[in-house]
């Protein structure tokens, strides 16, 4: 069942893809938080901010205790929000790691980032998604080109692209080891992806990221287009810094042949008024712990 909500952002239902102008802003009201307003209007003009020490190192060694527990735990009990590497048992990304760990919760309530997101977004927040993505030495896989958002509105629902990702560093990460590149400004168009989701299309995008193969990817035109542009900007950073990014930012990240592993926490916040309704583009939802609905604003979360 599809949404009937009025589509402001039409996608997946075309043979031919269209670069669209975005009706919708970046930065969302004007509510005071951490950032001042050179950082926001740059977050606004490009799509991104690169912070450096969001979180210590006591913060990242929790994060990284808890992603070898639980990796252990859902490895062993073939818990469907642990995602492997192509057809091996290498984890590729847990989900949900947010409600699967006190200790990771409690650092992601922290005023720093909480406020942060109602600042950006405008409104109070709740988590659509939360995950550790692993890049294992050798064997780590790419993350093509995409618009998260693109698949946000797809396949969950989500109105408006009023949400936004951080990507913390938990180990090293060099521009040779999988990190994060972002097209900057791209945030500002919305490029429509053709082809249709087909019925339980996640279980197969979440172990591998193939272009030709998938739907919810740009064409090649459009991304040279698009890079051309805009070019192209890699986030290297030391554990505990961190990437702040639009959700309809293009973005993507190379595979992992290097033997230092790149393991990062991925956040993403939704404004509690753009909540999800029934897909735009797809037969179905996608199960909870890769879109919640489970709107509970991160004020109340802690309280958990």
């Amino acid at each position: 069942m599809t949404s009937t909500l009025a589509d402001r952002y039409p996608t997946r239902t075309a043979d031919t893809p269209q670069i669209l102008e975005r009706p919708d802003p970046a930065v969302w009201g004007d509510r005071p938080g951490p950032l001042a307003d050179p950082s926001l209007d740059a977050y606004a003009r490009t799509g991104f901010l690169a912070l450096e020490h969001l979180f210590d190192r006591a913060e990242v060694q929790t994060c990284l205790d808890e992603l070898d527990r639980l990796g252990a735990e859902l490895r062993a009990a073939e818990d469907e929000r642990v995602a492997f590497e192509g057809d091996t048992r290498q984890v590729r990304s847990i989900f949900e790691v947010h409600l699967l760990s006190k200790e990771i919760r409690g650092i992601l309530v922290q005023p720093k980032v909480v406020d942060m997101a109602r600042q950006i977004l405008g409104s109070e927040v709740y988590v659509h998604q939360c995950r550790i993505n692993c890049k294992p030495g050798f064997d780590g896989g790419p993350f093509h080109w995409h618009s998260d958002f693109e698949t946000w509105h797809a396949e969950d629902g989500m109105p408006r692209p009023r949400a936004f990702s951080i990507s913390v560093a938990l180990t090293e990460n060099y521009p040779f080891n999988g990190a994060l590149m972002i097209m900057p400004g791209t945030h500002a168009k919305f490029i429509t992806c053709c082809g249709t989701t087909p019925p339980g299309y996640f279980h197969d995008s979440l172990r591998r990221h193939e272009p030709g193969a998938q739907v919810g990817m740009p064409d090649r035109a459009s991304l040279t287009r698009m890079s051309d542009e805009h070019g192209i900007e890699c986030f290297a950073g030391k554990p505990g810094s961190a990437t702040v990014f639009d959700s309809n930012c293009l973005h993507g990240s190379n595979g992992n042949v290097t033997p230092f592993p790149r393991s990062n926490l991925f956040v993403v916040f939704n404004s509690v008024e753009n909540t999800l309704v029934e897909p735009f583009a797809a037969p179905e939802r996608r199960p909870p712990f890769i879109a919640a609905r489970d709107f509970t604003p991160l004020a109340e979360l802690a309280k958990r």
